[in-house]
């Protein structure tokens, strides 16, 4: 068996998926619908809402604060909190204690409370005398982005396929197609590649929860035929020596916090790029616009899209850094590993004048003060063409900068 290594031009690189059902998709998601529905009351509401599950249990708590109508928007939140969050589970599909969450039943504990003083001045612009009146970033921190042109999206290949895996079955387990399906799910896939070109799907492995009385086998045939292989073979990189793994256990009927603890901003790697670009360390979910762990990763990945898009580079990554309560990114970086078609260091400029990448302007451009989050919890928070920040629109005054 020939081994390959990510040293040499020709090396396997695998990236993994997990559906709306895993526990910590399923926190995700809630931490994501209670910051919806505060910008919903206030588009300048102050979030942290992080979520944790486990048997029959499922606890909210962090920061929120309100600009508008404080007291009643509070209220509001704790009051509708629990209904959030058994509705949210309730479509993802955990209807019943059999497959690892029951909505209507489990027991839920509130403790969110009021953001910090001291971080809010800095947001808000209240802090130092030399930051008066402008909008600091919600954190310190270096955030990611990156795009690169192996497939339509400008994802890398095997995260983007691993998704759209597990996007099919859960259209199939919802619509009843499948109706043996369960909501906890996992997908990774190998590619094997030739420098930065994708040339075949090594391995594919698909992990999903499913009722007890059905066959192994029928579960692993279904699956390979009516999910992979729709899914994969209009790509052209399955062959005969794909290989699959299903179920590798060869069971999976306890699931979801039932089998698994959830929590928050544990699945960052899925939610990016699946390993393929650095990552800042800093999740997304729960999190308002203020805090550039979320929209300053949003920004940087609109950035390396419109660069490949601009057909400047093959592969851009982009990374911004912020200071906590100040105006502005401390760096900005691009890295093109050296498929550039212009000088980085235009590359590198043109994106400093097209793009604003101040707190208060990566709102503005991307429109972020908005309840758009929730949708994003799951199947990862780029290659969907529904968010903004997927957009080529500045592809042109990209090309115009770069000339000069």
């Amino acid at each position: 068996m020939e081994i390959f290594s990510s040293k040499s031009n020709h090396y396997l690189f695998t990236s993994e998926s997990v559906g709306e059902g895993h526990p910590d998709k399923l926190c995700d998601q809630i931490s994501d619908a209670i910051l919806d529905a505060c910008l919903e009351l206030d588009p300048d509401a102050h979030v942290a809402c992080e979520t944790f599950a486990t048997t029959n249990f499922v606890l909210i708590g962090g920061e929120i604060s309100f600009r508008k109508n404080a007291k009643q928007n509070i209220k509001f939140i704790k009051k509708n909190a629990e209904k959030i969050a058994r509705q949210v589970a309730k479509e993802i599909g955990y209807t019943s204690a059999d497959y690892g969450l029951d909505c209507k039943k489990f027991k839920f504990m509130n403790r969110l409370h009021a953001q910090s003083a001291d971080i809010n001045q800095g947001v808000v612009g209240a802090g130092l005398a030399e930051f008066k009146g402008q909008q600091g970033a919600g954190d310190q921190g270096m955030m990611f982005g990156f795009a690169c042109n192996e497939t339509p999206a400008l994802m890398p290949a095997p995260v983007y396929y691993a998704h759209k895996i597990l996007l099919a079955a859960s259209s199939l387990r919802k619509s009843g197609k499948i109706n043996w399906l369960r909501p906890d799910a996992k997908s990774q896939v190998t590619i094997e590649y030739e420098g930065n070109k994708p040339l075949r799907i090594d391995t594919v492995v698909v992990s999903h929860q499913h009722d007890p009385e059905i066959s192994y086998n029928e579960i692993k045939k279904t699956i390979i035929e009516q999910i992979i292989k729709p899914v994969l073979e209009p790509t052209g990189l399955l062959d005969e020596n794909t290989k699959y793994h299903i179920n590798p256990t060869g069971n999976f009927v306890i699931g979801g916090p039932d089998g698994d603890a959830g929590l928050t901003g544990r699945k960052i790697i899925v939610d990016t790029y699946g390993g393929m670009g650095r990552h800042g360390g800093g999740a997304f979910s729960g999190k308002d616009p203020s805090k550039v762990d979320r929209s300053a990763a949003y920004m940087a990945r609109y950035i390396a899209k419109n660069i490949v898009a601009a057909d400047l580079a093959d592969r851009a990554e982009v990374q911004l850094a912020y200071a906590i309560g100040v105006p502005f990114p401390v760096s900005i970086m691009v890295e093109t590993f050296g498929t550039e078609k212009v000088s980085i260091s235009k590359i590198e400029a043109a994106v400093k004048s097209v793009f604003d990448c101040t707190p208060a302007g990566i709102s503005e451009t991307l429109n972020l003060r908005r309840p758009i989050y929730k949708p994003t919890a799951s199947y990862g928070h780029f290659g969907r063409s529904e968010f903004p920040w997927e957009q080529t629109d500045k592809v042109d005054a990209l090309k115009a900068a770069v000339r000069g």
